[in-house]
């Protein structure tokens, strides 16, 4: 199995950290029937990744076995702000499996974290729609969920483009990340709305890159599992 290495994950603040890591604890508590987790938002910027990357990481910590497919086939930006290198020159990736052209295992990544692999998005796609709706697909997500304790799935925003609602029908439930105080409200509502529609159940909301006060963070649980709010990165206890 090859290898990529991620050369810019850095530590996070402290607030940020204990945030994910309730987060991480918490998906414990949502039973085995969620494996396949799509990490989700309605617009670009509101840190999907950023959750998707640092949640992967925290559970490999612990001593789960952990995938991360970036299936944001459109404008994947995980290799540049992840730095990801390859022990191959120009390695494959979920566009190379989609279009058939090599088998999925030449496509899962171990990586230079204990416990986490990855199948990666080497090459964008301009209109990645017929891929995403190939058997191949749901196919490649139940087999990495018989293999791992959990795949979690970064997607292209909801209220952008139809993918992230065509991903998140093939799996089991949906962590929605919206950035505080500036994702509207109607926005927020149309993303909920395609959830339901696709089939996939609502485990919970990360409010992410809010203001720094007093109580660092708050997890409350509710129908859906949790809602937690969690801060990006601070610097002079304001949100960059």
């Amino acid at each position: 199995m090859n290898t990529l290495t991620l050369r810019n994950i850095g530590a996070l603040p402290y607030e940020a950290e204990e945030a994910l890591n309730r987060l991480r604890i918490n998906l414990n508590f949502c039973g085995d029937n969620f494996k396949k987790i799509v990490i989700t938002s309605s617009t670009p910027g509101e840190g999907k990744s950023h959750i998707s990357v640092n949640l992967w990481r925290m559970l490999a910590s612990s001593g789960k076995n952990v995938v991360l497919v970036d299936s944001d086939i459109r404008k994947s930006m995980m290799r540049s702000r992840w730095q990801i290198t390859s022990t191959e020159r120009d390695y494959m990736g979920l566009t190379h499996y989609l279009a058939g052209k090599v088998p999925l295992a030449d496509v899962i990544y171990e990586t230079n974290l204990r416990n986490a692999y990855m199948v990666p998005t080497s090459h964008t796609v301009f209109n990645p729609t017929l891929l995403l709706q190939s058997k191949r697909f749901p196919l490649m997500l139940d087999a990495l969920a018989e293999k791992f304790d959990y795949v979690l799935v970064d997607t292209p925003p909801l209220t952008n483009v139809a993918d992230g609602a065509l991903i998140a029908s093939h799996c089991d439930g949906a962590i929605l990340v919206v950035r505080g105080g500036v994702t509207p409200r109607t926005l927020i509502a149309d993303s909920l709305k395609e959830l339901e529609r696709s089939g996939c159940e609502l485990m919970g909301v990360v409010l992410n890159r809010v203001e720094a006060r007093n109580n660092p963070y708050y997890y409350k649980y509710t129908k859906y599992g949790y809602y937690s709010k969690q801060y990006g990165e601070t610097d002079g206890g304001k949100s960059r």
